[in-house]
C-alpha cells in the first residue's frame, strides 16, 4: 500500500468521523442505523478500510446529510493512485474542504517539499484572508459549493508543518506572483508582509525569479514535489499526480534549473518589499 494511498484514505476516514461526531452519534449507534458491525464503522473512520461508493452514500444518508455525498465521493476518487489525471470536477464536487484535508495529510507524510509557483503565493505561505479570496473565486468559477471556512481552516492547519524541525520547504516564485493581485489591496499588503517575514526562516528556502532574469529553461507551470516520490501539477481542468521515475527526474531537473535563476535572502526581501511599496493603500 502506497504512502499516498493511505494518506488519502486517512483523510476520508477523518471526514467520516467528523460527520458522525457532528451528528452527535457514537460509532455503535451509527452502526445500528446502517445495520453494520461496529468494527466496520471503526475501520472506515480510522482509515483502515477502503469504503465503496455505496458505503459513503449510506453513511451520509444515515446521518441525514445527503448534501455531503458528492464531497465523500470526491475523496474516494482521490484514493486511486493509478489515476494519473484527477478531474477537479470529481474531486471538488462537494467543495474544497476534502482536497485540503488530503493536502494536510500529504504534508504530514513528507519531509521535503519543493515547489514552483508562477502567479500566486503558495498555499503553505498564504494568509487566511488571501486563501479565503482564492477559495471563494475558485468555487464560483467551478460552480461548486463554497466550503470556504472549512477549506481555510484546513489550509492554516497545514501550515503548522512549517515549524516542524523534521521538515524542509524549498520554494521558488516568479516575481509576477508578487504583483498578480486576486484580492483587495489591503489583503495583498498583509500577504506580502507575511512572505517578507518568511524569507530566511529555518527550514524555509524562498527564492524569487526576478523579471528579466536569464533562465536555462523557461517557466512551464506551477508544480510541487513531495520528497522524491510524487509530483503534483495543477491545470484548469485536472490535477496530475506523477510518480514515475522519469517524471520525477524531469521535474527535479526543472526545479533545479529554475532555482538557479532565483534570488534569495536580502535580495528576495528587496523584491518583495518593492512589490509591497507599489500597492496603493491610500
Amino acid at each position: 500500500m502506497s504512502t499516498d494511498f493511505q494518506t488519502a484514505r486517512e483523510a476520508l476516514g477523518a471526514r467520516l468521523r467528523e460527520l458522525r461526531a457532528e451528528a452527535g452519534l457514537e460509532g455503535k449507534e451509527l452502526a445500528s442505523r446502517l445495520d453494520w458491525q461496529t468494527s466496520k464503522v471503526s475501520r472506515l473512520q480510522n482509515g483502515k478500510q477502503t469504503p465503496t461508493r455505496e458505503d459513503l452514500t449510506a453513511w451520509a444518508r444515515a446521518l441525514d446529510r445527503p448534501d455531503v455525498e458528492p464531497e465523500l465521493h470526491g475523496l474516494l476518487a482521490g484514493l486511486d493512485m493509478k489515476q494519473r489525471n484527477r478531474s477537479w470536477r470529481r474531486q471538488l464536487a462537494g467543495g474544497h474542504r476534502g482536497r485540503q484535508e488530503i493536502g494536510v495529510k500529504l504534508t504530514d507524510n513528507t519531509r521535503l517539499i519543493r515547489g514552483l509557483e508562477v502567479s500566486r503565493i503558495p498555499g503553505l505561505f498564504q494568509t487566511p484572508e488571501y486563501a479565503r479570496v482564492l477559495f471563494d473565486a475558485l468555487a464560483e468559477f467551478r460552480g461548486i459549493p463554497p466550503t470556504t471556512d472549512a477549506a481555510v481552516e484546513a489550509r492554516m492547519r497545514r501550515q503548522e508543518a512549517l515549524y516542524d524541525p523534521a521538515k524542509s520547504f524549498h520554494f521558488v516564485l516568479c516575481e509576477a506572483a508578487l504583483y498578480h493581485r486576486p484580492c483587495p489591496v489591503e489583503v495583498m499588503a498583509e500577504q506580502l508582509d507575511r512572505l517578507y517575514n518568511l524569507v530566511g526562516q529555518r527550514r524555509i528556502e524562498l527564492g524569487i525569479i526576478p523579471f528579466g532574469a536569464q533562465l536555462r529553461r523557461t517557466v512551464p507551470h506551477a508544480f510541487w514535489i513531495y520528497d522524491r516520490r510524487l509530483v503534483i501539477v495543477e491545470t484548469i481542468s485536472e490535477e496530475l499526480w506523477l510518480t514515475g521515475d522519469e517524471d520525477l527526474a524531469l521535474y527535479e531537473r526543472a526545479w533545479d534549473w529554475l532555482a538557479e535563476s532565483a534570488e534569495y535572502g536580502a535580495t528576495a526581501r528587496r523584491l518583495i518589499g518593492r512589490a509591497r511599496a507599489s500597492l496603493d493603500l491610500s
